[in-house]
């Protein structure tokens, strides 16, 4: 019996002490971490939050085929890490002008189309030119030709023009 007795005061004390580490573990809401806060943001506004603009460089990773380390630059402490206040990369600034070209694009030509307000219009993106390549392509592509008249020696006699 003492046996029995003992197992149960050890079974009682293992899930109290689970218990308590559960309970200690889980932080209040008040005491939860703070949303990371942006820094040296120079083309978003100062009201984006970090997951707005990491969804964004989402997109530009995407529309450029490319990962984080092709505009930011690795951390000095730590490389294996990415510093991405850091304006060591010059291909930082570069790709800060494209996107107020974008901007510049979509609201001064692309929202003043006539109707746009009515019709789906494409905006323009970074994936209209460099479509899923780092370097935007030099020319546009490649239509084929609707075909011409035909060569003037087999062209049909025009029909009598009525005045």
């Amino acid at each position: 019996m003492f046996i029995m007795q003992r197992k149960k005061v050890l079974v009682i004390t293992a899930i109290t002490a689970v218990s308590a580490l559960m309970v200690l573990s889980f932080k209040p809401i008040d005491q939860q971490q703070e949303p990371k806060k942006l820094k040296n943001i120079k083309v978003y506004p100062a009201t984006a939050t970090y997951k707005e603009v990491d969804r964004a460089m989402d997109v530009f990773k995407a529309d450029l085929g490319v990962h984080c380390d092709y505009c930011h630059a690795h951390s000095k402490e730590n490389p294996k890490k990415m510093d991405m206040a850091s304006d060591e990369n010059p291909i930082k600034d570069i790709t800060r002008d494209m996107m107020r070209m974008t901007d510049e694009m979509n609201k001064k030509y692309i929202g003043n189309i006539p109707h746009a307000d009515t019709v789906k219009v494409q905006m323009v993106t970074c994936k209209t030119c460099h479509r899923g390549a780092p370097k935007p392509f030099g020319q546009p592509p490649v239509y084929p030709k609707f075909p011409g008249p035909p060569p003037a020696g087999n062209q049909p006699p025009l029909p009598p023009h009525d005045k």
